[in-house]
C-alpha cells in the first residue's frame, strides 16, 4: 500500500469512498491535509504524466485522510477505507503531531468501527460524546502528545 499526497484528480475516487460530491471533494483537497492509500501496485515513482495521477480509479484507492492542525490540536476531518488502509491512514496526522507536540482528534460516528478499531490500536482514548452531524451522534477520540 502507498500513502502520498491526494491530488485534485483524485476527488471523483475520492467522492466514491466517501459517497459525497465531487465539488466538495476536490474543495477539500484544497483546504486541508489530504492524504490517499493506493494499491501498492503502482509505481510511486512513475512519470506523473504517465501514471495513475492523471485521475485515479476509485478501485485504486483504499482509502484517505484529511486533518488540519489548528492551535495544540491536529482535527482529523474524513477518515474512510479498508481496516489496513485507515490505521495506516491515520498514522498520518499522528507522527505530524508528535513531531509538533500536539493532541490529534477524531469524531467517530456509530457505525465505524472500522475507524474505532483503527483509533484505539494507535493508542487514541474515548473522550465521550462529540457533536452531532445531521443528527447522528459521534464519539470523541484523543490521544495526547
Amino acid at each position: 500500500m502507498n500513502v502520498r499526497d491526494a491530488l485534485e484528480a483524485d476527488a471523483d475516487a475520492l467522492a466514491s469512498i466517501a459517497d459525497s460530491p465531487t465539488d466538495v471533494m476536490r474543495n477539500l483537497v484544497h483546504d486541508r491535509t489530504v492524504r490517499v492509500a493506493e494499491d501498492g501496485t503502482h509505481d510511486p515513482n512513475a512519470d506523473v504524466s504517465d501514471s495513475q495521477f492523471d485521475g485515479s480509479d476509485p478501485e485504486d484507492l483504499l482509502g484517505f485522510i484529511s486533518f488540519d492542525a489548528r492551535e495544540d490540536t491536529v482535527h482529523v476531518t474524513q477518515l474512510d477505507g479498508t481496516a489496513e488502509a485507515c490505521k495506516q491512514l491515520l498514522g498520518e496526522p499522528v507522527r505530524f503531531a508528535k513531531r509538533e507536540s500536539m493532541a490529534v482528534e477524531l469524531l467517530v460516528s456509530p457505525d465505524s468501527e472500522v475507524i474505532e478499531d483503527a483509533a484505539e490500536e494507535l493508542g487514541f482514548e474515548r473522550r465521550g460524546r462529540g457533536p452531532r452531524f445531521d443528527g447522528a451522534p459521534t464519539t470523541r477520540f484523543r490521544l495526547e502528545p
